[in-house]
């Protein structure tokens, strides 16, 4: 039955894109547009086949998806899909141990994104604010947006699109009562470049010690730059430091929603009260699996680091500047608005990133499997070949 699972609609999906590579037809969708099948309908209303031929290479997942382990152990718990109360694995023991950090220092929730939500609703109270980049992950700014918080401070990147740490410093000693948290994407979405570990270091010792921070290390597996660490150790320092992790990008569930924090624990007792604890009972026992899982891990990390060179140095040679990433996505400079690019893309069948102001000329793109790759680079010379011929340049 494993076998079954691991080579149906994924390795299927793999071979056409290949096969469409290799033809040269346009697009998946054109492809089968000619054997008569209707032209893929808007993403809400598509029918489970046409959303799987589509290149999906936007939202910065995993294209492996989980490993044979983790599908095994999902599949089992399965039998306590009826319960509320349940084995679940010892997943937070699992972290625990992962992270050599006790579990009352551990909460995990549906993603890394109701993390965020949780620091916004119980770290904003009384009109608090969020010191961060901008731009950066935009989803925190837009929850503590809805809750009427005060007003984001949001420091612009510095003209390397690294995040300017003493002006982050600066910002938070000037509004230093009115600061709920200072926000750190690390590496940061949308760029995908780093803050040092040097850099972190000078940021939590230059602002008051009452001000928690929260780092968010959703892609830290991806990272190769040595000047780079986790901050996890700051945790176990006793410092006002939450850290947010995630099993959407490595271990490929992101549809399944498990996050967690790693924190203090006079901290996470500020946090508990306003998570939902509505986390499924398959996932739990998948996470165990996945942490366990390091050959795959480290596979799913190999993989997606030489896509990643090999596509930035292809479109470095077609004149084409990139952010240097150590992230599973990266920015590129278009040269031209974003928008109406990232149209032409989907019509070829290829999902990339949407618009991340202010940088209205660079596009994210995830990085896909090899053949997904390749199809994003055929895609991306007939796209930018047509526009600079109409726009005679």
């Amino acid at each position: 039955m494993g076998n079954v699972t691991s080579v149906s609609r994924r390795t299927f999906v793999g071979g056409v894109a290949t096969a469409i590579g290799a033809i040269g037809v346009g697009s998946p969708l054109e492809l089968l547009a000619q054997q008569g099948t209707p032209p893929a309908r808007p993403r809400d209303q598509q029918a489970p086949d046409d959303y799987d031929i589509l290149v999906k290479i936007g939202n910065n997942e995993n294209p492996y998806g989980p490993s044979e382990a983790v599908i095994q152990a999902m599949t089992k718990a399965f039998k306590y899909a009826n319960r509320y109360g349940y084995p679940d694995g010892n997943v937070v023991d699992a972290i625990a141990k992962h992270h050599d950090v006790a579990t009352s220092q551990v909460m995990i929730a549906a993603g890394s994104g109701e993390i965020l939500d949780v620091c916004c609703t119980s770290l904003l109270q009384d009109g608090k604010k969020i010191i961060g980049c901008d731009p950066s992950y935009e989803i925190l700014y837009q929850q503590a947006s809805s809750l009427k918080a005060g007003d984001t401070i949001r420091i612009p990147l510095l003209p390397d699109y690294r995040q300017d740490i003493p002006a982050m410093i600066r910002a938070t000693k000037k509004n230093h009562r009115q600061v709920g948290f200072v926000y750190l994407c690390n590496p940061n979405n949308p760029t995908g470049r780093i803050v040092t570990k040097d850099e972190v270091r000078q940021l939590l010792d230059g602002i008051p010690e009452d001000v928690p921070v929260l780092i968010d290390e959703a892609y830290h597996h991806f990272v190769e730059d040595s000047a780079y660490e986790t901050s996890m150790k700051y945790v176990k320092e006793g410092r006002a430091v939450i850290v947010a992790r995630t099993f959407s990008k490595i271990a490929g569930l992101a549809g399944m929603r498990l996050g967690y924090a790693v924190a203090p624990r006079d901290q996470l007792a500020v946090l508990r009260p306003y998570a939902t604890g509505t986390v499924n009972a398959s996932v739990r026992w998948g996470a165990v699996a996945a942490l366990a899982d390091k050959a795959n891990e480290d596979k799913v990390r190999r993989l997606t680091i030489e896509q990643r060179k090999r596509v930035m140095a292809e479109l470095k040679t077609l004149g084409y500047e990139t952010i240097p990433s150590e992230t599973n996505f990266f920015m590129v400079h278009l040269k031209k608005p974003v928008v109406p690019i990232i149209a032409e893309f989907r019509k070829k069948g290829l999902i990339v990133g949407r618009p991340f102001p202010p940088l209205n000329e660079s596009l994210r793109v995830s990085i896909g499997t090899p053949e997904e790759m390749t199809r994003f680079m055929v895609a991306f010379k007939e796209i930018m070949t047509t526009r600079s011929a109409s726009s005679g340049t």
